[in-house]
């Protein structure tokens, strides 16, 4: 089945091709690679310190090409699974029809992935290494043979892991001086900053799954969308929105961010059309398709507009409390 897949895939016409590819490439789900780094570099603004621009690009650079290994190496553990040769005709293996090609391409992403790090790392902290090393480790564990922990239903956990606490702390050292931190990985500072954009970032992997749960349960994948039903788990997703907007209001009631953080509230509509949407058609794959897409509107709409508030604080002579 999967053979006829791809060939069916190989011999679509141009125009549904290019559909495929724009599906595949997935160009959107990038922002959750480089949200960590942008709200490192806006917490810095907001707090009058120094953001060396060179090493954030680098970083967003590296955290893309790492993204691309994982979304490239998750098609090809799907292959050998067969969990998506009925419902993912947009897989990377079946538009090219062969799994070395993408294999290498995957394994060429994590070594330039790693190269820049390694690079960023030398000029600014060591610690960065092993920060993006754990990430990219959890995003192994979500898929990779032996552990295929998404299929036990520890995905959004080790999403949330690895995009939150891990890759936050690793941008702030990234966009630091080099001496600013010594030694230390500010952890605190991370788990402030990197809990609510991190939360949203998993919503966006725990909407991926409700078109798809019939094929996740018939190949012994235990998603929390197969655990709960498509019902309880649209009935979770205004509270896992309502816990993202809390975990960055806090913050501002405690003062300890700027008001104009609440600037991340511009994400709210897009999570309101969400809610609206699963609420409606929860159990129709075909209409809960969107939903990722939805889920990834709010995710970077939140992430950019919090950035952005606390990067524009100074201008309104608002300080920026510092956090251990």
């Amino acid at each position: 089945m999967r053979k006829h897949q791809a060939v069916a895939t190989l011999y679509a016409s141009s125009t549904n091709r290019r559909t495929l590819w724009k599906a595949a490439i997935k160009w959107p789900l990038y922002s959750v690679a480089v949200m960590p780094v942008l709200l490192a570099a806006g917490w810095r603004l907001g707090a009058r310190q120094e953001v060396r621009f060179d090493q954030l690009i680098g970083f967003l650079l590296a955290s893309v090409l790492l993204l691309l290994w994982e979304n490239l190496t998750n098609d090809l553990f799907d292959a050998d699974t067969g969990i998506d040769q009925d419902s993912k005709p947009h897989s990377v293996v079946a538009l090219v029809g062969s799994k070395e090609p993408v294999r290498f391409l995957a394994y060429i992403s994590l070594t330039l992935g790693l190269l820049i790090i390694l690079f960023l790392a030398l000029r600014s902290n060591s610690s960065v290494v092993v920060l993006v090393f754990i990430s990219c480790f959890l995003g192994y564990l979500y898929q990779g043979p032996p552990f295929r922990w998404g299929y036990k239903g520890l995905g959004e956990p080790l999403c949330w892991l690895a995009f939150g606490p891990f890759a936050t702390a690793a941008s702030l050292l990234v966009v630091a001086p080099k001496l600013d931190y010594g030694q230390n990985i500010p952890w605190g500072r991370a788990l402030t900053l990197g809990t609510g954009p991190a939360l949203a970032t998993t919503l966006v992997l725990f909407c991926s799954h409700f078109h798809q749960v019939a094929e996740d349960a018939a190949h012994g994948k235990k998603s929390p969308l197969v655990r709960l039903g498509t019902r309880k788990a649209a009935n979770l997703v205004p509270w896992l929105i309502v816990l993202t907007l809390l975990f960055e209001f806090v913050p501002v009631l405690l003062g300890t961010w700027p008001i104009t953080a609440l600037l991340g509230i511009v994400g709210l509509p897009a999570g309101l059309s969400l809610i609206r949407l699963l609420n409606r058609y929860h159990n129709q794959p075909e209409k809960t398709y969107i939903s990722k897409f939805f889920a990834l509107r709010f995710q970077a709409l939140n992430g950019i507009g919090l950035s952005i508030g606390l990067a524009i604080a100074p201008l309104f002579n608002i300080e920026v409390a510092s956090l251990s």
